[in-house]
Order: C-alpha cells, then sequence, then structure tokens
C-alpha cells in the first residue's frame, strides 16, 4: 500500500520510501550494503529517458524507516511491496546485497517480468578468521562513533576497491548517504550468503535475467555470477569491461546502456 506518493508500507509495517523519476515501463533499483536511492544518481538521467524509475531506499537507510528486529527475509517483503503497489509488470535490478535481497524477493512478485543483478554477494560466504576480525572492527568504529572507518573497511578491506576509486566516490553525492548507513552495513555482512539458503526457489525463477559483472570485479564475484547462471532457466552474462563492483558510478553510460539493451530488446 502507498500512503503517499514516495512512502510504501512493508508487510511489518515499515514504511519503505522511494524515489520516483521518469516515464515509461516501471524499474525498480535496490542498491546494496552501505549506499542508499542516491547510489544511481549517475545513470538516472540515462534510464528515466526509457522508464519510470522506482529508487528504493532499503530499509534503515535513507528516508526508509527501520524495525528493532532485522532478518533478511525483511527486505525481500519490502521489494515485494513495491512491486505489489506498482501493480504493472515491473523489471527489477539490485546491485551487489541489493542483487542478493531481489533474488530473495523474485518468488513473491507476481507481477515480475526481467531481473538484472550486479554482482550478488557469495552463496557461501567463508566465515575466516580475517573476515571476523573485520566485522568486529566494524563494530568498534561504530561503538565510537567513526562511520567512515566503517565504509572504508568495507572498500578497501573486503571489496578491494582500488584508492583512487575510493577517492572518486567519496566525491559523489552516494557519499553521504553510505556514511548514514553505516550503522547497516555489519548486520548486512552477517547474512549475506542466506539468500543462497533455499537454492530450488532460485532455480524456479523464470523472468528473464541479466547478470552484469565487472571484468575486474575479485574473482568471488565471478565464481557466484558463474554460480546462479547455471541455476536460473533463462540467464545471460554480461561483463563490463575495466569495472569492478561500482561500475553505475565509475562508468555510467555503459552500465546503462546495458540495461536499456536488456530491458528493451
Amino acid at each position: 500500500m502507498i500512503i503517499n506518493e514516495n512512502i510504501v508500507l512493508s508487510s511489518d509495517g515499515t514504511p519503505i520510501a522511494f524515489d520516483q523519476v521518469g516515464s515509461g515501463s516501471p524499474l525498480v533499483l535496490v542498491h546494496g550494503t552501505g549506499a542508499d536511492h542516491t547510489r544511481w544518481s549517475a545513470v538516472l538521467p540515462h534510464l528515466s529517458q526509457h522508464f519510470t524509475v522506482f529508487s528504493l531506499d532499503r530499509r534503515g537507510h535513507g528516508a526508509s524507516g527501520d524495525a528493532e528486529a532485522y532478518t533478511i527475509q525483511r527486505e525481500y517483503e519490502d521489494i515485494a511491496a513495491l512491486a505489489k503497489a506498482i501493480g504493472a509488470p515491473v523489471d527489477v535490478l539490485g546491485h551487489s546485497f541489493g542483487a542478493a535481497c531481489v533474488l530473495g524477493a523474485a518468488p513473491s512478485i507476481p507481477n515480475l517480468r526481467r531481473l538484472i543483478l550486479y554482482e550478488p554477494p557469495m552463496l557461501h560466504e567463508q566465515q575466516t578468521p580475517q573476515r571476523a576480525e573485520l566485522l568486529t572492527r566494524m563494530d568498534q568504529a561504530l561503538a565510537e562513533g567513526n562511520r567512515e572507518e566503517v565504509v572504508l573497511i568495507l572498500l578497501t578491506e573486503m571489496l578491494r576497491v582500488p584508492l583512487p576509486a575510493v577517492d572518486r566516490l567519496r566525491q559523489m553525492p552516494a557519499w553521504a548517504g553510505s556514511l548514514a548507513a553505516a550503522h547497516t552495513i555489519p548486520r548486512e555482512l552477517r547474512v549475506s550468503d542466506q539468500y543462497g539458503a533455499n537454492p530450488e526457489a532460485i532455480q524456479a525463477i523464470t523472468a528473464p535475467t541479466l547478470f552484469l559483472l565487472g571484468s575486474a570485479s575479485p574473482e568471488s564475484f565471478r565464481v557466484t555470477t558463474e554460480t546462479l547462471n547455471t541455476w536460473l532457466p533463462d540467464s545471460q552474462v554480461v561483463v563490463l569491461p575495466g569495472q569492478q563492483h561500482s561500475a553505475m558510478l565509475t562508468a555510467p553510460d555503459l552500465f546503462a546502456q546495458e540495461v536499456i539493451r536488456f530491458l528493451t530488446d
């Protein structure tokens, strides 16, 4: 149920905010960890020429509400609630953890037309001592009020984003959203592989699906993408040359071109 032009209520009553621009068939954008709807600012001028774009703030991010208890299943319900409120056949694009949420939501979206998934997290996250230490450092940084440190640990030590690229990200409007959402990063990382707990549900997704993969992204994204591509009955992989995990920011023309091609083909 949409209670005003920019808020939909999820099934648990949490208000989920979204930004709406453009005209054409509906396209829902679901951002990843440490972001909000402004993650898509660089590609919106391209996409809004072809689609009515709904960029949501996931729960705990941007203008959306949150609940005291967190589970990834609530994220699935949030996306499904927005798709249901739109009503018309809808395309959904998810990035990183947002792609995991989209895969979990897909079986509950009867009006789903097509999917685009950009580098979902690992299906079976390796809970190594190194990863545990990084999460502990994030918790400590949050306790000290150092939100930027949490974001930097995610980008530089987990995702291996080169420092020049991190410097570029700092200059973009989405950086403020990353800092504001820093408290959600550890909780999402701790459940990032739960979307793969039910392979049968993923394998039952029949919507045509495009996987986007950066040619310079970490190996884990390639392995996960290729595995998921074998699971889905109607899917394809497009490699973005020279890109890593944030092509919507670093190569918005290329990113938008592939999205538009797939959705209008």
